[in-house]
């Protein structure tokens, strides 16, 4: 589960490298608003796929030695 949220991550820095030189190059008030709320969305992406991944913890001891059983026992 994590490797996805670590593509994710990557898939919106590759995005953003490839949009980077165009954002200073619009002059007109429409694109200057688009690329505000695109920015302000990869922000959105960006700070909910680190949120995912600092979420992720390892269950305890305990848990994992009843996931372990409830598996053998599934098998």
């Amino acid at each position: 589960m994590r490797h996805y949220v670590v593509l994710r991550l990557l898939l919106a820095a590759f995005l953003l490298y490839v949009a980077w030189p165009i954002i200073p190059q619009e002059t007109g008030f429409v694109a200057k608003l688009f690329w505000g709320g695109w920015l302000a969305f990869f922000i959105l992406v960006v700070g909910g796929n680190f949120a995912a991944l600092l979420q992720m913890v390892t269950p305890p001891v305990m848990e994992q030695k009843e996931l372990r059983r409830r598996q053998a026992s599934n098998h």
